[in-house]
């Protein structure tokens, strides 16, 4: 019996360790154990959730600490999917795991959210006048792709190819500066919207986003305030 008591204090103990509740119940969950043990992942969640207004976090039942096949298929360190947000385990520090989980915040809402993200086609054409302009500095500087990429909206692995590595996301800083905020929201119109979520809850001066993405902002402003949200559903 005694024994009994003690395996099964051992494994409460784990389940406490490995598994918490918020305060806005999203369950948190480790399946594997962080690499950089200083991170204080409660912290994070703790201050995603005073950033983040309620109602933005409406998709998300649950975080998984850990990793995943897809991180290395995908080349990413985080996704989302069905109400769960996956979180590599292995982060630089807590600022790098924050940035990684309202990204991905930012793609739970395209389901809910989508009609009153995408509908009116105005981030769409922001995004396009951006890729066209972006076509032609690169053309100019010998990186001749075809236009017909530049147009496309969704994923292009090609594309992610030619901004990732045959120009380097450091050259793209420079080429790129006005027009996106980071050279990743190049990559797709999705990753337009959701690199500017970021921009728009990590940053509290927003002057240069503003004026970089003036519809995307207007439009992270409509979507943060639920009134306004409920005048056009």
């Amino acid at each position: 019996m005694l024994i009994d008591y003690i395996q099964r204090s051992q494994k409460r103990i784990t389940e406490a360790v490995s598994s918490f509740y918020t305060p806005t119940g999203i369950h948190v969950y480790f399946k594997d154990s962080l690499v950089n043990d200083d991170i204080d992942v409660e912290g994070v969640i703790n201050k995603v959730e005073e950033k983040i207004p309620s109602h933005l976090l409406s998709e998300v039942e649950m975080v998984i600490v850990g990793w995943f096949d897809e991180f290395e298929e995908r080349k990413l360190n985080a996704f989302y999917k069905d109400g769960t947000l996956y979180i590599s385990n292995i982060q630089d520090d807590e600022a790098d795991m924050y940035d990684d989980i309202i990204h991905e915040i930012a793609h739970s809402l395209e389901s809910a959210l989508g009609y009153e993200i995408y509908s009116d086609q105005k981030i769409k054409d922001e995004f396009l006048r951006k890729r066209e302009y972006l076509h032609d500095i690169l053309w100019g500087r010998g990186f001749k792709a075809p236009m017909s990429i530049f147009t496309d909206t969704e994923y292009n692995e090609e594309f992610d190819m030619l901004l990732y590595q045959k120009i380097g996301y450091d050259k793209l800083s420079v080429l790129m500066m006005g027009m996106f905020i980071t050279p990743y929201a190049a990559t797709s119109l999705r990753e337009y919207y959701a690199t500017g979520f970021s921009e728009f809850y990590l940053n509290s001066e927003h002057n240069f986003f503003k004026k970089v993405s003036p519809e995307l902002y207007k439009k992270l402003l409509l979507i943060q305030d639920p009134e306004r949200l409920d005048n056009i559903t």
